[in-house]
Formats: C-alpha cells, structure tokens, sequence
C-alpha cells in the first residue's frame, strides 16, 4: 500500500491532536465577533454562527462563555484579519487565512513555511481566479425530501445543495450560496426548521490540480505546518482529492 497509505492512516491518528487547535481558533473568533458586535447572540449574527460552530465540534461550554467573557473586556487584544496566497509544490494553489496580534511574526511564519516545504508566497490577489468565496452550511439530511428543501431555498440564493460523507461515513448536506447571501440563507434554513451543523464562509475551489499519492505526501507537509500556527484560522487548496 505504500509511503502515501501510511501517510494517510498517520493524519487519521493527528485529527483528535488538532482538537485543542480547533476549539483556539474557534475561541479566536468568538472575540473578533464580540469585538466587532457585542456579546449578544440574539443581536450579533456573527457570534451566533461562532458559537453554532463551537457546538459542532462539541467546544466545552464553559470555554465558549470564557471566551465571550473575555473579548467583552478592555484588556483583551483585537487580532488583525489577513489572507496570504500561494502555491505549494507541484503547483498545487494555496490560500491562508489568519487572524494574528502580530503581523510581522505572522508574514514571517507562513513565508518560512512555504520556503521550508517547497512553496513559494505570491501577491495578495494572485488566486482569485481559483478561489471563489462562498458561503458553506452542513446539516444532518436525514429523511428530509432534499428536492423539496431546494425548492424552498431557491429565494435566499441556493446555488447548490448536495450529501457527502463526513470523517466518520455518516451522510451529510452541504449547501453553498454567494458570499453575500450568507445571512438570507441562514434564515432560510432556521425558518424551514433545518438545523445547520456549522455555518461558514469558505474559499471553494473553481478549478483542481491533479497530483501523485506520492506528491500529496510532501504537499500535506506544508499543509499541515501552516494548519498548526496559532495564528491560522484555516487553509484551503485546490489539490484534487
């Protein structure tokens, strides 16, 4: 089966490790929600999908009122949103997005990555041909008539509604619309009674680069140093899978 099977079985046995880098990043953006709009879930649509995405992931209660808690004081840093692009090897696309306090240290950081791991950093709006910001929901299917449910999402800007299967093999909907129709959709959805397992804005793929199990191998080395760096909010690329 080979390097790249065990590559892959290795990054299976990592996900529980990363568990703690998620539930930071999570906490990172419930301040810069509260931040930029209160810490009222009722009243701040941006925190509400916050800690929506914390119960996803089963974030310790106490951990989201902590980090509410926290951004609501004077004392509590404000980070800076910042989008770096470029291309890992093999001239697979690369797009990251950060959230830092330290701008020099983050720019340092993620240049040494690409330059470490064969990468190379590009201009700020290099990839927007290959990206396209979307809005992205999961939800449970279940025994939902997903026909209809498109039907009654066409309003708030449905573009695509379609089952995958999670981590785990369990079914899930996934549902994409424009960038701007982030929030028409998220009403849609509570008004049709679906509830949304997470709710995000994501940089999807218009086009893939094919590449060998081989060279997924070295490409994931770069992938997963940038996932590690606290001031990482996510990765995304365009290598086919």
């Amino acid at each position: 089966m080979g390097r790249a099977f065990e590559f892959r079985k290795e990054r299976k046995f990592k996900r529980w490790a990363k568990m703690a880098v998620q539930f930071t990043r999570l906490g990172k953006e419930i301040v810069m929600a509260v931040k930029a709009g209160g810490g009222d879930v009722n009243t701040n649509s941006r925190l509400r999908t916050a800690v929506q995405n914390a119960k996803a992931v089963n974030m310790p209660k106490d951990r989201v009122e902590a980090a509410i808690k926290r951004a609501s004081s004077r004392d509590e840093k404000d980070y800076e949103e910042l989008v770096y692009e470029g291309y890992a090897p093999y001239g697979v696309a690369v797009l990251v997005e950060t959230a830092t306090d330290n701008t020099n240290r983050t720019v340092a950081n993620v240049r040494s990555y690409f330059t470490k791991y064969g990468g190379s950093l590009g201009k700020t709006g290099s990839l927007d041909f290959i990206f396209t910001r979307k809005s992205v929901f999961t939800f449970e299917p279940g025994d939902r008539d997903l026909e209809e449910l498109e039907f009654e999402l066409i309003d708030a800007g449905l573009e695509d509604l379609f089952v995958e299967a999670d981590e785990e093999g369990k079914d899930i909907g996934v549902i994409h619309t424009a960038f701007e129709d982030f929030g028409k959709m998220q009403k849609a959805l509570e008004e049709a009674g679906v509830e949304v397992k997470s709710a995000k804005l994501e940089r999807v793929p218009q086009s893939f680069h094919e590449v060998t199990e081989e060279q997924v191998v070295d490409i994931m080395k770069l992938i997963d140093r940038l996932e590690e760096d606290d001031d990482v909010q996510a990765v995304y690329h365009n290598m086919a899978e």
